[in-house]
């Protein structure tokens, strides 16, 4: 009987580890899509024609040579990483990255 109990036991245990894993799994996917979605919402909008590749609009399309500091300074938005969140690491950037821009004088 005692043996019974221990395996009722470490099963509840297993199933309780298991139940707990998926559930972190979940909020992170949940996470992560929220911010796909976003950076999508902004790249069908620019292949709409929603708006224009204009050096400082509110969607901007990262060209060649330009790291988020040159962005910044051109377009007066000193907080991009602050506003992107599919930014994990701002000396990641490359050309096509799609972010939002938000002018100093906007805020």
């Amino acid at each position: 009987m005692m043996a019974r109990v221990h395996l009722s036991r470490a099963m509840a245990e297993t199933f309780s580890w298991y139940c707990s894993l998926f559930l972190v799994s979940m909020l992170v996917l949940s996470c992560c899509e929220s911010f796909a979605t976003e950076n999508e919402r902004m790249v069908n909008r620019v292949q709409r024609g929603d708006v224009g590749y204009g050096p400082c609009d509110e969607i901007y399309v990262v060209r060649e040579g330009e790291t988020l500091h040159t962005i910044g300074e051109k377009c007066g938005d000193p907080y991009i990483v602050e506003e992107n969140p599919h930014i994990h690491d701002p000396d990641d950037v490359f050309p096509g990255l799609v972010i939002k821009i938000t002018p100093f004088k906007n805020r």
